[in-house]
C-alpha cells in the first residue's frame, strides 16, 4: 500500500471525536486515511467531511475540513491517503 500526505491535524475536538485538518491536497469521502504522529498511528475510512458545519463529498487545499475520527488525533499529526499499489 502506498501513502501520500494530504494534510496536518490543526485541531482535535475530544467531545465530538472530530479532527480539523489543514489540507494541502484533496481529500474525499471514502478515502482510506492514515493518521500518524508521535503517539498516534491509526487507519480509517473517511465517512464524512464538513466544512464550516456543512457536509461535502470532498475538500480541496485550503478548505477548513473537519472529519470524524475513530481514535484520538493530536495537533501536528500527519494525514496520509492510503492507495492500493
Amino acid at each position: 500500500m502506498a501513502e501520500h500526505a494530504v494534510g496536518t491535524v490543526s485541531h482535535y475536538y475530544s467531545k465530538l471525536d472530530v479532527a480539523g485538518i489543514e489540507l494541502f491536497d484533496e481529500l474525499k469521502v471514502g478515502d482510506t486515511i492514515h493518521i500518524l504522529g508521535h503517539t498516534t498511528d491509526f487507519t480509517q475510512t473517511v465517512a464524512s467531511i464538513q466544512i464550516e458545519h456543512e457536509n461535502f463529498e470532498s475538500a480541496k487545499p485550503g478548505d477548513p475540513a473537519a472529519i470524524k475520527v475513530n481514535e484520538r488525533a493530536r495537533i501536528h499529526d500527519q494525514v496520509f491517503v492510503v492507495t492500493p499499489d
